[in-house]
């Protein structure tokens, strides 16, 4: 769909944007809600411009109909990351607390961590492109998974995360010379002549881990709304840029969201089936916008709802 000179201007933005992050804000320092809350917003806002622009430029070049299809295929594939990006911030605010990361390094881990999710994310839905236009089977293959992966995430509902016998955690600690306690805010430090990770740069590869295990989860998910790469990748990418914030927006309300899980699963069980019957039945896309919208609206409403109740009682 996209001519290079529109991937060269996504690709500018979002460097401009990191070094916004980086060099402007700095990367240590407490967020406060209210920050938080306001890069929220404009996160949000910047992505909705982002997808009305797009819609102006095809509108223009290739009519009203490409125009509504892809803007209506963009938002479907960012509310659909967006929402599943939700229990990776649960798993980022679990990893935090188990090694005791203070509130002002929080964030210099996510802007790295983000910007390797950034890097890692694109390679995967390359990849994803290559398989879907070589081999279009493979669609099944992602739909099954879907399906599985969402049955899955529905189970393990509310479930503690354990940390401490994590299988890639013993694998670090295994191979890796860590610090016992923090260096300030520095990934790696040199002591008695030898090269030491601290505990930061271990929560920054969990991190990473975390992210490539929801990718895996997430990024088929896209290919049953579009198998267009440039909608694919920029709703996935403006969906995750926002994820620090958003982090930090909710990591005071986990404990109320404690039914997202099951509305997440129901997505992809959605999503899954979409894919598995798309040879005999296409759901339109805006069907898939309204069902994903309303699932994640209903399970945060009766989440919240339900978490009132409880501690009432």
């Amino acid at each position: 769909m996209a001519g290079w000179w529109i991937w060269a201007v996504f690709a500018a933005f979002i460097l401009i944007m990191f070094a916004v992050d980086l060099f402007v804000r700095g990367s240590v320092h407490k967020v406060s809600m209210k920050e938080a809350a306001i890069w929220s917003a404009v996160w949000v806002l910047v992505s909705l411009l982002f997808n009305a622009g797009l819609w102006a430029y095809l509108y223009s070049t290739e009519g009203i109909q490409v125009a509504n299809e892809k803007a209506t295929a963009f938002l479907t594939g960012y509310l659909i990351e967006k929402s599943l990006s939700v229990d990776n911030v649960f798993v980022w605010l679990t990893l935090f607390n188990f090694f005791g990361i203070p509130a002002e390094l929080q964030r210099r881990v996510l802007i790295y961590g983000v910007l390797g999710a950034v890097i890692m994310r694109t390679g995967i839905i390359l990849m994803g492109t290559w398989l879907v236009t070589n081999f279009e089977w493979i669609l099944y293959v992602f739909g099954a998974f879907l399906v599985f992966t969402g049955i899955k995430m529905a189970w393990a509902a509310n479930k503690e995360s354990d940390v401490e016998n994590n299988r890639f955690l013993r694998w670090i600690r295994g191979h890796i010379p860590i610090t016992k306690s923090l260096r300030g805010h520095h990934f790696l430090v040199r002591e008695q002549g030898r090269l030491w990770a601290t505990p930061l740069l271990v929560v920054l590869i969990m991190v990473e881990i975390s992210d490539l295990i929801f990718a895996v989860d997430s990024i088929p998910a896209i290919f049953a709304i579009t198998r267009d790469p440039f909608i694919v990748l920029t709703s996935n990418i403006f969906a995750i840029l926002g994820l620090r914030a958003m982090y930090f927006l909710f990591s005071g309300l986990a404990d109320r969201f404690s039914l997202l899980d099951y509305g997440l699963g129901l997505v992809l069980v959605f999503i899954g089936i979409k894919l598995l019957i798309e040879h005999w039945y296409t759901i339109p896309i805006s069907w898939s916008l309204a069902t994903v919208a309303v699932i994640i609206s209903a399970t945060m409403l009766i989440s919240w709802y339900w978490t009132d109740r409880h501690q009432e009682s």
